[in-house]
Formats: C-alpha cells, structure tokens, sequence
C-alpha cells in the first residue's frame, strides 16, 4: 500500500510539475540586442570599452524616418544605448572617467552630435534630458556605397585607441576613441 501511495503521489507530482515548467517563449525581438566591445578580439579578456544596443531593420523604410535629422535618437531600437568605459578614455576630444552611460546621438546630413548622458536604464529617448549629458562631440559623417540592412557599431584599431564606428543605410559616423595612459 506504501509502494502505491508513493508510486501515485510521484505520478501527481510529474503532472504538477510538468505544468510548473511549462513556460512559453516569444520569438526573436524585431529589434535583437546587440553588444561589440574593444579591443575587438575575442580572446582579449581585457575590455576597454563595451556597448550594448538594439539593431532596428530598415525593412523598406528610410534612416530618415527612424532617425531623423536635427532630432535626438537613442542610437538603435528599445532601450537607450549603453556604453561602458573600464578605463578613463578621451571620447572625441573630451575626458571620460570609467562608467557606464547612456548614449545618444542627433543625426545631421554632414554631421551628427553624439552625446554620453548619466541618466541609465531609459526607453527610447522620450525621458533624454540634455543636462545630464556628461559629454557632447560633434563628428562629420560620410557616406559608404554599401547599405547596411541593420543598424551596427563596431571599432576600427587606431593608433592609441579606437573608431567607434556607427552605420546604417549608408550613412557612416566614426567617433574618436583614445585611451588615457
């Protein structure tokens, strides 16, 4: 009697628990999150700086009407961008001590504003608050006969430091990146 009792109280327990773990998942976000970090070798343990942003699509649509010019963009898709820097670094000419920080840009047909703000964990750019701006640099922008389908950053190696690299459609923004010794 023992042996059925235990043998029933296992077969309910499965049951229960096979609904405890049942969990449904969504599909791929339109907007996957992405990360690219310096230096960019993978077996280099040693970051200088990481970003972690979402890569919006342009699926038939402009850069114009997602990022439009003049107005301030949370450089990517959902969450406001977040740079981390593990070292002080002169980002586009300015001192920045180590931190993580949101980051924005204002996209212009010559040029665009990057801006590293202190305020974290923001939507979008609908709370963006100029004052809390750490840093602002303005960097000429050019054009690339390839188009890129998804938003991207990656870092090009420079003497003393790095390119952190902006393209989408064809559009290109290099922005200086130079460690602090």
């Amino acid at each position: 009697m023992k042996k059925v009792c235990t043998m029933a109280f296992m077969a309910l327990a499965m049951v229960f628990s096979k609904e405890a773990v049942a969990q449904e998942f969504g599909g791929l976000d339109k907007s996957p999150m992405d990360m690219a970090a310096y230096p960019t070798s993978y077996k280099e343990a040693d970051k200088t700086i990481r970003i972690v942003y979402s890569r919006p699509q342009l699926k038939g649509r402009t850069m114009a009407e997602l990022a439009p010019e003049g107005k301030v963009w949370r450089t990517g898709a959902n969450e406001a961008t977040e740079i981390t820097f593990y070292k002080d670094v002169s980002f586009g000419g300015k001192d920045i001590k180590a931190g993580t920080y949101s980051l924005f840009t204002i996209p212009g047909k010559e040029e665009w504003t990057v801006a590293l703000n202190k305020n974290l964990n923001q939507w979008g750019a609908y709370s963006y608050d100029e004052s809390a701006d750490v840093a602002r640099v303005t960097v000429p922008s050019s054009t690339d006969g390839k188009s890129l389908e998804e938003f991207s950053i990656a870092f090009k190696d420079v003497d003393g430091g790095a390119h952190m690299v902006m393209g989408w459609d064809k559009t290109r923004v290099a922005v200086p990146i130079m460690m602090k010794m």
